[in-house]
């Protein structure tokens, strides 16, 4: 299967270097006009210019492709409604957003300022969430649209001293599941990217011959697979050094043992148990663990 992004509209956000610049390279390359989106801040989210963008424009327009800057912070709801108004009134339609803008303020949590907690999710989720939501009605309307939120390996598993960060990464893994569902019915597709790659967030922490291996340009084919007119949806699809994963939020079967005064003592001796993952199976819904549940004691009771 060839994918085709041709008269296809895409804004990358945080595109002005490492996996954004790739992303929205290759975007370019497969016909894609794209908004090329980053505040020019420090992995910190510190300072701020259109230069980055810029150059990713130019590198664009010199082989061929549509695109132009942007410089809005995906914190400020005004600086991305207007960012969406020009694309719009430029190009007259958003068929992709991939929402890829992120900072890091890494320490153990004792020794972390909620400060920093409250800016790295203000950055990672409420930006995607104000993005997303500027583009969510045109999609919507036009029966057409391609999301993708960018969580972690951190926020899916944990990583220390990233409690932050993997808040806000697995945060948006449940913004995913919950938007998926309600695109469906507009042909908006929603789906999560869970990244390794050797971007300035990795610089000193891996040696040289890992970094190598893990080139941005090496993820970005997930990105073209979840933006492609044939795309999934409500798939948490990992990416690194060449190498392809799917991550799953599964549910176990566990086990009945009703409501009477003796339940906690058994269910502290029965957990593993309750985590045996035979017959495990990703729900659909938020609803299907009630269900199975409510299921569970019927059974019972009818005994």
């Amino acid at each position: 299967m060839t994918i085709n992004l041709s008269n296809r509209v895409a804004i990358v956000t945080g595109a002005g270097a490492g996996l954004g610049r790739e992303h929205a390279l290759l975007l370019a390359r497969l016909g894609a006009k794209v908004v090329v989106n980053d505040l020019g801040s420090d992995v910190n989210g510190k300072g701020g210019s259109t230069m980055a963008a810029q150059k990713v424009v130019d590198e664009i327009i010199a082989a061929g492709g549509e695109a132009m800057a942007n410089g809005a912070s995906v914190t400020d709801i005004e600086q991305v409604q207007q960012m969406v108004d020009e694309t719009m009134a430029r190009w007259g339609r958003v068929d992709i957003l991939v929402n890829n803008a992120g900072i890091l303020r890494d320490k153990t949590f004792s020794k972390m300022a909620l400060e920093d907690f409250r800016t790295v999710i203000d950055v990672h989720l409420m930006g995607a969430v104000n993005c997303t939501k500027a583009v969510w009605d045109i999609m919507r309307e036009q029966k057409y649209g391609r999301i993708v939120m960018t969580t972690s390996s951190s926020g899916l598993y944990g990583n220390f001293g990233q409690s932050n960060y993997s808040a806000a990464k697995m945060a948006l893994v449940g913004l995913m599941q919950t938007l998926a569902l309600e695109g469906e019915k507009s042909n908006v597709r929603v789906n999560c990217l869970a990244p390794t790659a050797a971007t300035r967030m990795l610089e000193g922490l891996l040696p040289e011959e890992a970094l190598k291996a893990l080139a941005p340009s090496a993820v970005s084919p997930a990105i073209a697979t979840l933006v492609s007119e044939d795309a999934p949806t409500r798939m948490i699809l990992c990416a690194g050094a060449g190498s392809f994963e799917a991550a799953h939020i599964t549910l176990t079967q566990g086990i009945y043992l009703g409501t009477d005064e003796q339940v906690p003592h058994v269910l502290a001796q029965r957990l593993a148990d309750v985590s045996d993952r035979t017959d495990e199976f990703v729900p659909v819904r938020g609803g299907a663990q009630g269900e199975l549940e409510l299921k569970k004691a019927s059974l019972m009771a009818g005994e």
